[in-house]
């Protein structure tokens, strides 16, 4: 039995923002990072130059391309005009330009409204229209010059844009002069976002990353000494029960020597459709358990060392949100955080992971909530009463864990 599907957030907009591809001479990507979700999205690659990793879904079966230029300032032209006819109703309606609810009803009472193309740029206006990020997965493998002619059209077309930003890879950033990377500062690029996933070797080499913490190393200085700010991302669980410790201080290693801006965590999760399901089924790879990846997490922090990073928890299938904070000074209270759930009794850690999984809780103090505790309680009892009594208490956990996995699933 399933536990129950976790919560809806209610869209205020009431859009499907980015579910569907984009037509209207706008195309998107299937991706963008949770920090960039108020981002209007411009597409300057398709898919992954790579596509080898074991651990992503993304891009399989997809082919590489480089978008002509043409076509992605034919992107861009499209998303201005959309703009200014959400602005003409603005205007006519007395709202002078702004973009609240009320000029988004009357926008959205129009039949062509239904398109994506439509609905993306109408949401990114409402959320303020100042950042953009260019997709997809590693758009600094264009041409510079193309790249810096891109952003310079962008921020012509769109002057009150104050943030654009782009997925990169390590290996790629590597080869890329500062000098390079400081011409596209210059055009408009404000920020990088490495998935590094992990800084030691053999787990790389393991999970067919295609690149060397060495690479890392010099792809995260060459972001830096740019000026662009960079966002390296650390996987937890990626090391499995065989290397955990080593993925955690390794990577603490490699981003030492960094020093990037943004620290942020994206917990592993391995889905059937991934090729490292291959190697969990014959018993290669075993996923970590929460209370051992929150383990590894600490002892990663507890090894970052001289850095003033700003650590992010920043997605949905972290299980210890709160752990954030601004380095070298938040240190202390992260460890702290992660000692007190550690701490708990095993039925309080499994209540939390349960009402976090559920969507019912965000930090610690939430447990105490004694209508989320009941509900969590509940929850639990049907699950080990749908086991059959004789199975055991060791099979009714088990279950809770396949339970608390497939809720997992439902947010990726």
């Amino acid at each position: 039995m399933r536990l129950g599907h976790c919560p809806k957030a209610e869209i205020v907009l009431k859009i499907n923002i980015g579910e569907e591809p984009m037509n209207h001479g706008i195309e998107m990507g299937p991706i963008r990072p949770p920090s960039e979700a108020q981002s209007l999205l411009i597409r300057v690659t398709r898919n992954c130059p790579w596509n080898q990793c074991e651990f992503c879904h993304t891009y399989k079966g997809e082919t590489f391309s480089i978008r002509s230029v043409e076509e992605v300032k034919g992107d861009i032209e499209q998303a201005r005009a959309i703009a200014d006819q959400i602005r003409e109703i603005s205007w006519k309606m007395g709202q002078a330009g702004r973009i609240n609810q009320a000029v988004l009803g009357e926008f959205f009472s129009h039949p062509h409204s239904r398109s994506p193309g439509y609905q993306i740029v109408a949401g990114w206006l409402y959320f303020g229209g100042t950042q953009v990020f260019l997709q997809d997965g590693n758009s600094l493998m264009r041409k510079t010059g193309d790249l810096v002619e891109i952003l310079r059209y962008l921020k012509e077309k769109f002057p009150s844009v104050e943030r654009i930003t782009s997925y990169g890879r390590a290996r790629t950033l590597a080869k890329k002069t500062v000098e390079e990377l400081k011409e596209l500062r210059e055009a408009g690029l404000s920020r990088i976002h490495i998935g590094m996933e992990t800084g030691y070797d053999p787990l790389l080499q393991y999970m067919k990353k295609g690149v060397t913490a060495k690479e890392q190393v010099a792809a995260g200085r060459n972001v830096v000494a740019s000026g662009i700010s960079l966002s390296e991302y650390l996987m937890p669980g990626l090391g499995g029960e065989m290397w955990w410790r080593e993925h955690a201080v390794e990577s603490a290693r490699v981003l030492n020597q960094i020093n990037p801006d943004f620290i942020r965590l994206r917990t592993l999760y391995v889905r059937r459709n991934m090729p490292l399901y291959r190697k969990v089924e014959a018993g290669e790879f075993a996923r970590p358990s929460d209370d051992r990846i929150v383990a590894e997490i600490r002892l990663f922090l507890e090894t970052l060392d001289g850095i003033s990073s700003t650590v992010v928890s920043d997605h949905i299938l972290n299980l210890l949100e709160e752990v954030q904070g601004k380095l070298p000074e938040g240190k202390e209270k992260m460890l702290a955080l992660i000692d007190r759930y550690l701490a708990w009794p095993a039925e309080e850690r499994l209540r939390f992971r349960v009402g976090r999984r559920l969507g019912y809780l965000r930090n610690l103090e939430d447990l105490g909530d004694p209508n989320l505790g009941l509900r969590i309680d509940r929850m639990i009892e049907e699950v080990r009463r749908s086991v059959e009594q004789e199975k055991g208490r060791e099979a009714q956990e088990q279950e809770i864990e396949q339970e608390i996995h497939g809720l997992m699933e439902d947010y990726i």
